[in-house]
């Protein structure tokens, strides 16, 4: 039986990010930029056509402190599916969204890196990162979708796109020749993103390539795979973005904004909770959250079956503390995320309660 002091919660909430393969002619440069010396493209990355190699696209440790959120769409109907065969997309998707957990980490500054030697073409700044978060807020990013970005020549047919960096940070401008790993900029959330992350396309003469799959594939899913990146990039349909606790019932916009990092509480806070923040869940997998008091004691155990599919989902347990209830020292939160009988997510976290 559920005691009036405890309480669940969940959410989900629609990724909206670039979807769109237009290339803007309007150039801004950030005349407070660093300026590049020019130097000759290597073209080295493109001396088999159809086999180069591309680094990625941003500072950070894969699945560690960034992750992929979304692939591109493999389906040319109205339905959608990534190149694993899964919901990490939707329709007409045409790149790979590199994310961040938060704009807490955004404001510190994540930096968008070349992915291989090439010559700037086009560039634009000066558009304001903010999260869309509803139709009024997309209708706004039209023919800005992109956000703040560029395009990147690099020879033989290849050419590559980055999209939402934060307002101000573009350190390149039309001409300029890069290497790979050469700074462009810092991930944002300019033009039509609803998350902090890069979204990268890649073209090869003209046409939108999948870079897990390579140029000239085949629609859907199950197909020969020539992947074009430097080093091999596992499938990922599920991960963690955040966990933590907070003093009252998160919301999927706290979390994106960067709210409740915090390792301590006051020991008269009005509420206990420990959320986790995840992306790819499917119908059918099996939540369990657990709470332990600071002697040990299991104060909650949860499972719940998630009803339905969601690109990112938020979900929490927590108790009220009713007349200072809570007892102060170090509470813990496990929670586990299964599919099928495998256990694809396992977190453990702890707080201090003063």
């Amino acid at each position: 039986m559920k005691l009036k002091n405890y309480f669940y919660g969940f959410a989900t909430t629609l990724v909206i990010a670039l979807a769109t393969n237009y290339l803007w002619s309007t150039t801004t440069v950030n005349a407070n930029a660093p300026r590049f010396q020019n130097s000759v493209i290597d073209n080295s990355i493109a001396q088999v056509p159809n086999n180069p190699k591309f680094g990625l696209p941003i500072e950070c440790k894969l699945d560690q402190d960034c992750f992929i959120l979304l692939y591109s769409d493999r389906d040319p109907s109205p339905k959608a599916v990534d190149f694993g065969c899964g919901r990490q997309t939707y329709d007409g998707h045409k790149g790979t969204d590199f994310a961040i957990p938060d704009e807490k980490i955004m404001a510190k500054g994540v930096a968008v890196e070349a992915v291989a030697a090439g010559k700037v073409l086009r560039v634009r700044d000066g558009i304001p990162d903010r999260r869309v978060k509803s139709q009024a807020d997309k209708d706004k990013t039209k023919n800005i979708e992109c956000g703040n970005g560029m395009v990147i020549d690099h020879g033989n047919g290849w050419e590559t796109q980055y999209c939402h960096l934060r307002n101000g940070s573009i350190v390149v401008k039309p001409g300029t020749f890069v290497n790979a790993g050469t700074q462009l900029g810092m991930v944002g959330t300019s033009g039509l993103s609803s998350f902090p992350h890069v979204h990268l396309s890649f073209r090869y003469q003209g046409e939108i390539v999948d870079p897990f799959v390579g140029p000239n594939a085949k629609s859907g899913c199950n197909i020969p795979r020539n992947s074009i990146w430097q080093q091999p990039l596992s499938y990922k349909p599920t991960g963690v973005i955040r966990s933590g606790f907070a003093d009252s019932a998160p919301t999927m916009d706290d979390l994106w904004s960067g709210k409740f990092y915090d390792t301590t509480l006051p020991g008269n806070s009005p509420a206990l909770i420990f959320w986790v923040q995840i992306y790819g869940v499917l119908a059918g997998d099996q939540e369990h959250y657990q709470l332990f008091a600071p002697n040990g004691e299991g104060v909650i155990d949860n499972k719940k079956e998630i009803k339905s599919a969601n690109k990112t989902w938020m979900g929490y347990v927590g108790k009220r503390n009713n007349s200072q209830s809570l007892l102060k020292g170090k509470w813990k939160g496990e929670y586990s995320l299964t599919r099928n009988g495998k256990v694809l997510v396992n977190i453990t976290k702890e707080i201090q309660l003063n």
